[in-house]
């Protein structure tokens, strides 16, 4: 069985010592979900909620999240982000709205924790800026999709195909 790289010899938290690796070129892709009545995802389509445009809001706060990871989570590197872009996909029939970020980086350490922070905030400001019409909004299925770059190549989570749940 692997060890976990974040504990030391002697079980204690650690921060990795990544000085040894080399810089290469990184991409993870995280996916999440918020569901909701559908009325609510329909202003939020139509931009007819009272705090606003809630997808630029959103957007720009998993953005922000993306580069403040080592802020929120201990033990995370701060990484020089390259590109973090966040991506909404509205299902209608479902009362959904699917969440996808993609950030990428050159550096000796993955991004996989700025893709998923991006997606989690993300959700958190759409339930924010909506719960006045919806308390009842339900965020999930927060995951780590793909990753590409460094010693363990490439990554994809089986069955995650395009965007989706």
């Amino acid at each position: 069985m692997k060890r976990l790289s974040h504990v030391d010899r002697h079980g204690r938290a650690r921060m990795v010592d990544i000085s040894d690796k080399g810089e290469t070129k990184r991409e993870a892709v995280a996916r999440g979900v918020i569901t909701m009545q559908r009325e609510t995802l329909r202003m939020i389509q139509q931009g007819s909620l009272p705090k606003g445009d809630v997808l630029a809001a959103a957007r720009l706060a998993g953005v922000m999240a993306a580069k403040r990871v080592p802020d929120l989570i201990p033990l995370c590197h701060p990484l020089l982000l390259t590109s973090a872009e966040i991506e909404f996909t509205p299902v209608e029939r479902a009362g959904r709205l699917d969440i996808e970020s993609r950030v990428r980086i050159t550096g000796r350490t993955g991004a996989e924790m700025e893709a998923l922070t991006a997606v989690a905030v993300a959700a958190l400001t759409v339930y924010d800026m909506c719960k006045a019409v919806d308390k009842a909004m339900v965020i999930g299925s927060i995951r780590l999709v793909e990753k590409k770059g460094g010693k363990s190549g490439t990554y994809r989570r089986p069955g995650e195909n395009g965007a989706g749940p």
